[in-house]
C-alpha cells in the first residue's frame, strides 16, 4: 500500500521550514525579540563605492549606495536602493536607519544589520514593517586602492532581508 502525503501536511512542513530559518539564533546586536516576520526575501546586487578624500585627506573607497533586486522563490518582487530603501512590487516601501550590526561570515562579506524603519511609504506588504534585518551576507566589500576622486566601483553581493513588525 502506497501512502501519499496530504497537501495540508506539505504546506505545514513548508511553513515550518520558513519559520525555522527566521528563528535561527542571531547575534544580539541584530536580534529583534518579540517581533514577527512579515516577509523574508533574497537580494542579489552590488554595493556601490565612491573614491573620496577621508578626514586624513587620503583617498579611500566610501560606501555610496546599494543596488539590488529582491527575489522570492526565484521571482523579482522588488528592489533595494539608496536610503536605504526597500520597495515591493505592490508599491509599499520602507526606508531604514541602521541601529545594530554584526560581522559577516568572512572578511569579504558586508556586515549583518538591524535597521529601524524611519519612514514607510504606500500601502501593501511592507506597510506594517518596523524592523529590517540584513543577514547571510556574501561579498559586497571593496578591496584595492582608490586613485582618482569621483571614481565609482561596485562590489557584487547577496543577502537575505527579513522584514519584521512589532507584536
Amino acid at each position: 500500500m502506497r501512502i501519499k502525503p496530504a497537501v495540508p501536511s506539505l504546506l505545514l512542513l513548508a511553513a515550518m521550514a520558513g519559520q525555522a530559518r527566521a528563528a535561527d539564533p542571531l547575534p544580539d546586536a541584530i536580534a529583534a525579540p518579540g517581533e514577527t516576520v512579515v516577509l523574508s526575501v533574497h537580494a542579489e546586487g552590488a554595493q556601490v563605492y565612491e573614491c573620496k578624500a577621508g578626514a586624513d585627506g587620503k583617498l579611500a573607497w566610501a560606501f555610496r549606495e546599494p543596488i539590488a533586486t529582491l527575489l522570492s522563490e526565484g521571482k523579482t518582487i522588488g528592489r533595494h536602493y539608496a536610503g536605504p530603501t526597500w520597495e515591493h512590487a505592490d508599491g509599499s516601501a520602507v526606508v531604514g536607519k541602521a541601529i545594530g550590526n554584526a560581522p559577516g561570515a568572512t572578511a569579504a562579506d558586508i556586515p549583518w544589520l538591524k535597521l529601524e524603519v524611519a519612514s514607510p511609504r504606500g500601502s501593501g506588504v511592507l506597510t506594517p514593517v518596523t524592523t529590517v534585518q540584513r543577514i547571510n551576507t556574501h561579498g559586497g566589500k571593496l578591496d584595492g586602492a582608490c586613485e582618482k576622486a569621483g571614481e565609482f566601483k561596485s562590489a557584487p553581493y547577496a543577502a537575505d532581508y527579513v522584514f519584521l513588525k512589532k507584536g
